[in-house]
């Protein structure tokens, strides 16, 4: 079965051990993962970061708590304890201020830094982000999470089929999902406790969208079965600096099934100099 590469380790002031990959010199980019039973860094970004690194950057992809090849503690998941095992991991390595890109919950956990610790984050890249509306009323009503958590409770995903049948539903084209990416996800979520999505807590961060103060870039798939693709008009009334990819057959995983197209639109804000 195949296994992410292994990059680094680093321990944090509260014991947590976190993995991440490191490839690249230059301007720091911080690429953050989402959710999902079996998810790391490399799984969600083996397609971009590559080229982020040929390009000039320094990319960290590190594993979240609870996911990849990092402690999985039976705790509870909120946001906080993200963004402060995140903001520990960048203290660790000395990155005093960074370009910040996430997807679903990645995505959440860039808005909550970059509004904690604002002169961290030079700009945001956000792929289907969560945290932008009420998870009763809107996210546990998507196709997608309702699948996943069943799927995850019964157990469902400890085998390639299982993990093939829900990840297809991250993507419009399903034909997109690749051997390696199913293996490699199977391999981590026989690892995962059920604590990592049935204690995850994030908060309706809509109202403090405008208080974000750098440039951000947005894309969203209009056929995205877990996170609501209206959340890119909550964000574009609220923020300033900002400009948003939408993309029709095309489902939560924009970096995966336009891979081409993000890689090139990243890497243009990247270089753009701020205003």
């Amino acid at each position: 079965m195949a296994a992410q590469p292994q990059g680094h380790f680093v321990t944090l002031q509260d014991g947590l051990r976190l993995h991440y990959l490191d490839s690249g010199t230059g301007e720091p980019v911080v690429l953050i993962h989402g959710s999902g039973p079996g998810a790391s860094g490399h799984s969600n970004f083996k397609l971009n970061y590559p080229e982020f690194a040929a390009a000039g950057h320094r990319v960290i992809i590190p594993d979240l708590p609870g996911y990849g090849a990092s402690d999985k503690p039976e705790t509870d998941y909120t946001l906080e304890f993200f963004v402060a095992a995140l903001s520990g991991l960048l203290d660790a390595l000395d990155i005093g201020r960074c370009v910040l890109v996430g997807n679903s919950l990645g995505g959440a956990i860039a808005i909550k830094l970059a509004l904690d610790q604002p002169q961290r984050v030079s700009k945001l890249v956000l792929m289907a982000p969560g945290g932008l509306m009420d998870k009763e009323q809107y996210y546990l009503q998507m196709e997608g999470i309702q699948r996943m958590g069943a799927a995850f409770a019964a157990g469902e995903l400890k085998d390639a089929a299982g993990m093939r049948r829900l990840l297809g539903l991250q993507l419009f084209d399903a034909s997109q999902i690749s051997d390696e990416t199913v293996a490699e996800r199977v391999a981590v979520v026989n690892q995962q406790p059920l604590c990592v999505l049935t204690r995850m807590q994030v908060p309706n961060l809509a109202a403090r969208l405008g208080e974000l103060q750098c440039p951000i870039l947005g894309f969203w798939g209009m056929n995205d079965k877990f996170c609501p693709a209206s959340g890119a008009q909550t964000m574009m009334d609220a923020c300033r600096q900002i400009r948003f990819v939408l993309l029709s057959e095309c489902g939560h995983w924009v970096m995966v099934e336009h891979r081409a197209l993000f890689n090139r639109e990243c890497l243009a804000f990247f270089a753009e100099r701020a205003a």
